[in-house]
């Protein structure tokens, strides 16, 4: 097996496949990761993890900045940066607007949901159900969403995740999928299942600065490639050029419509999505209960949403054109590399382009890589666990349960869940298709996670039809709409039926059916108390009022939206920056900074309000 040089780089640029093998140097820097994640997980379990608020939530007062870069390394998953290639090469740098307008949903978290979560007190955002709802039907949310959440959309989430790792194992490594998936799970599954979260929060720390560091690193070698010729080259590239704009072409509706408007105006608050739930919720909730106060949850968000979208997506943009160079089409993958042939996508330009690096930063791409697949499929096992022993097993099954007992079955949920998602990897092929997927299913069902917050009339039934109807829309769509003989549709117009079918149905719902007692409606008014019209029926007719100011709504709206186009111009202005283009960037930076200073004085005007 030959290592990729500049001697041996012409007949990868012809299409001819060159195996790999990582020198010993690149293995240390591999072995050394491992041994130090798996250091991790045994000494956390040494320092506690004794009951399941340790296991589940690492006791409850972990401060934000290491929560906040948690959330990162979480959300900087192995099949990120695929699926960043996959986009920007099929639809250009405008494409990521399908992810980017989750911003939105992001801060309407940080400044509207973060402290309403953390006065919730509750062990998972599950629990929710049977603090909001009551009857029969709110126990049957409960324990149904934590084995749907929990195992069905967990599994195909990590599913997503293993994927990439099995188009990076056979790129750059030459291995079967097979040995991907078990070697990438073991080491994962060790100190995930022994640290519980307070493990993964640590070692999410150390993976963090790899990922990023592998990254650049990935992007720097990328540009020095003899077809790049560097950043200048690069730009003016005839495969590159049509790719830069940061908006697509809004003379043709059938490109912006699905790429930016629906986005930006619809995607946002009307689907759930893993990391991005209208509301907060999944993982991002887990890590709020787990801050030391409401301040602490505030800052983990925030510091989470800017670093997610302005920090990261350019590394992976840059690898992303230099590939359109390298290797401009699918043909092209396919020729050079013959051992994935039933996974060739978009997506496996990313870690086609790292068969370039050099020793040394070769192990430490492949380790950040290592890195970022635990960090993701760490979380959501301990995630998925967390439904599973929390709001299913001491729900229902064995409510007298010990600390002890819930931690054993939290860790042997882990081993289950990873096996699962092993198997199911070996199925999928594209992470484009399976993001596109994860929309669907989440389609119609964002605003009623956002409304049962303020509004007493949304009800467990309401949430029950959501979650069917649109389940029910994403099999239609994905499994029989064409097989019957109907024309294939774009994924922005089978968005828009899945949220106005599921929307109208749940909207019914809530009217149509028997609203939430009123005692369960009253505690949690004086337990959370959110404010807004949508409670004061409610409040108007309670005996004893509640003792804690409600949320100032309209101020939180204006740091939300301040706070978003503050990372935005963030984000683009460093676009700007690396196309030469200086004067758009200063200005965008500029604009950074005054909506700095516009959410910091609302930030501060929201404080003076709650405490006068």
């Amino acid at each position: 097996m030959t290592r990729l040089t500049e001697d041996t780089i012409e007949p990868i640029l012809s299409c001819n496949p060159i195996p790999m093998t990582l020198a010993p140097l690149d293995i240390l820097i591999i072995v050394t990761f491992f041994a130090l994640s798996i250091a991790i997980g045994i000494w956390v379990s040494k320092k506690g993890n004794k009951n399941s608020k340790d296991y589940f939530l690492a006791g409850g007062n972990m401060p934000w900045w290491l929560l906040g870069i948690s959330m990162v390394a979480t959300t900087f998953s192995t099949d990120t940066p695929n699926l960043v290639t996959d986009i920007v090469r099929q639809n250009g740098v405008s494409g990521n607007w399908g992810w980017w307008a989750f911003l939105l949903t992001g801060m309407l978290t940080v400044f509207v949901y973060a402290r309403l979560w953390k006065k919730s007190g509750v062990m998972t955002d599950v629990e929710f159900y049977e603090i909001r709802y009551s009857g029969p039907e709110a126990r049957f949310l409960r324990g149904f969403r934590a084995l749907y959440l929990g195992v069905v959309f967990n599994v195909l989430i990590m599913a997503s995740v293993s994927l990439a790792a099995i188009k990076i194992g056979g790129v750059l490594l030459d291995i079967s999928p097979i040995q991907t998936v078990v070697i990438a799970g073991i080491v994962t599954v060790i100190y995930s299942s022994i640290g519980g979260l307070k493990g993964v929060i640590f070692t999410d720390f150390v993976q963090f600065f790899l990922s990023m560091g592998g990254a650049i690193a990935a992007a720097y070698i990328s540009l020095n490639h003899p077809k790049v010729g560097g950043l200048s080259n690069l730009i003016t590239h005839e495969n590159v050029v049509d790719k830069l704009s940061f908006f697509p072409d809004f003379n043709d509706p059938s490109i912006y419509l699905g790429i930016f408007l629906i986005p930006i105006l619809v995607q946002w608050w009307n689907v759930w999505y893993p990391g991005a739930e209208p509301g907060g919720g999944g993982y991002v909730a887990q890590r709020m209960l787990s801050a030391k106060n409401e301040e602490h949850a505030i800052k983990s968000v925030f510091f989470f949403n800017i670093a997610h979208y302005a920090l990261r997506p350019w590394p992976w943009i840059i690898v992303a054109f230099c590939s359109l160079i390298v290797f401009p089409d699918l043909e092209s993958l396919k020729i050079a590399f013959p051992n994935v042939q039933d996974k060739i996508g978009h997506d496996l330009a990313y870690p086609a382009m790292l068969t370039f690096l050099p020793v040394g930063i070769m192990g430490l791409v492949i380790t950040s890589l290592i890195a970022a697949y635990m960090s993701t499929i760490s979380t959501h096992l301990n995630w998925g666990a967390s439904y599973i022993v929390q709001d299913f097993y001491k729900r229902f099954i064995k409510p007298e349960a010990t600390d002890n007992e819930s931690v054993w079955v939290g860790r042997l949920s882990t081993v289950v869940l990873m096996l699962l998602a092993m198997v199911f990897a070996l199925l999928l092929e594209s992470a484009l298709d399976s993001f596109q997927i994860l929309l669907q299913i989440g389609a119609g069902t964002g605003l009623i996670f956002i409304l049962r917050w303020f509004w007493w009339r949304v009800n467990a039934m309401s949430e029950i039809v959501a979650m069917l109807v649109s389940f029910i829309i994403a099999v239609y769509f994905n499994l029989i709409h064409e097989n019957i003989g109907f024309e294939e549709m774009q994924n922005y117009e089978i968005l828009l039926i899945s949220i106005s079918v599921t929307t109208i149905a749940w909207l019914l719902t809530a009217f149509l059916t028997k609203p939430t007692d009123r005692k369960t409606l009253e505690a949690f008014v004086n337990r959370i108390n959110p404010g807004g019209l949508g409670w004061r029926r409610v409040v108007d007719q309670m005996i004893d009022k509640p003792s804690d100011k409600p949320s100032n709504i309209p101020f939180a709206i204006i740091a939300m939206l301040a706070s978003a186009l503050m990372v935005y111009s963030l984000m683009i202005s460093t676009g700007f920056f690396i196309y030469g283009n200086f004067i758009q960037g200063s200005l965008l930076l500029g604009l950074a900074i005054v909506c700095g200073f516009i959410v910091k004085n609302v930030w501060k005007k929201i404080l003076i309000k709650e405490e006068s």
